[in-house]
């Protein structure tokens, strides 16, 4: 079976570098730029609302579902956009699973505010997402962008579950 060494990955028991089979090493410059694309955007996220942080508690209210955590929820969601935001930009390429979870809890947050509230017809002027930054008000376009953070989640879950190490052992395997 003919192998190719994965570069900035090596054996733990010889120390040199690994080989996975010839073509089973996706490429790792999607992954990169995928994280630096979704990190500047989640740190300008965690930035714009942690700036209007005194907004965010009625920004959060207007999706109808929070209201005395709304508080609390703006903390956490602030704190995982700029835990994973920063990781991302900070360390592309790293396979650390806590930014990755940070990343999709606040995705599902955001999309669980957003499908209920428009599912239940309730006006919602300004998103918060950048808090009262960028604003625009809760459509079809946001539930899209939803959507596509949570596509998103599903491939930086299957990028940090699917390392080199574990392509090679499946391979091994077959």
């Amino acid at each position: 079976m003919n192998t190719t060494p994965v570069p900035g990955h090596t054996d733990e028991a010889s120390g040199r570098a690994a080989a996975l089979p010839r073509g089973s090493a996706r490429s790792g410059l999607g992954g990169t730029v995928l994280r630096l694309v979704l990190g500047a955007v989640y740190t300008g996220m965690g930035v714009g609302q942690l700036v209007s942080f005194r907004h965010m508690p009625a920004l959060l209210g207007a999706y109808e579902l929070v209201t005395g955590a709304a508080a609390t929820l703006a903390a956490a969601l602030i704190a995982g956009e700029l835990v994973s935001g920063v990781w991302f930009l900070a360390r592309p390429r790293s396979r650390a699973l806590a930014p990755v979870w940070a990343y999709v809890a606040v995705s599902v947050v955001w999309s669980v505010l957003a499908v209920q509230a428009f599912a239940r017809g309730v006006s919602v002027p300004n998103c918060g997402c950048f808090g009262v930054y960028l604003s625009q008000r809760l459509s079809w376009f946001t539930l899209l962008q939803d959507a596509l953070t949570l596509f998103y989640a599903v491939l930086l879950l299957r990028g940090v579950r699917r390392t080199p190490a574990a392509r090679a052992e499946h391979e091994q395997r077959r």
